[in-house]
């Protein structure tokens, strides 16, 4: 991954110490809607996709296929407006509620988790 932009401040020392990475430096982000709980999408973030998500308020992500960062509505228009960061008591997930303007979906659906439940054993 790139480093950080030149001049920017570093993400805070105590929240990075929390985070606990994967093999490729990154946390998985759950994107759920602020006012509903709707669970919207899945993305990745390393340190500095966390630091321009908190400094800018706008959901920034860390591609893995295009291996560059991304803001959520940056070439759709469907953008992320950030209320709150939570990391988890692992440390290894982060919970963004933000108010999605648009569909979440690079599908163009609401939810990257409509297709529909998937079928349990046992009721």
């Amino acid at each position: 991954m790139p480093d950080e932009q030149p001049g920017a401040p570093r993400l805070d020392p105590a929240v990075a110490a929390r985070l606990r990475r994967n093999a490729d430096g990154l946390v998985p982000a759950i994107a759920q809607q602020y006012d509903t709980g709707e669970v919207l999408m899945l993305a990745w973030m390393d340190d500095e996709a966390l630091r321009r998500t908190l400094a800018t308020g706008r959901g920034t992500y860390w591609s893995r296929s295009r291996q560059s960062y991304w803001v959520k509505g940056e070439t759709s228009g469907h953008t992320q407006r950030v209320h709150s960061v939570a990391l988890d008591c692992d440390g290894d997930t982060l919970l963004l509620r933000v108010d999605q303007q648009g569909p979440a979906c690079h599908t163009g659906d609401r939810t990257c988790f409509d297709a529909g439940d998937l079928p349990l054993a046992a009721q």
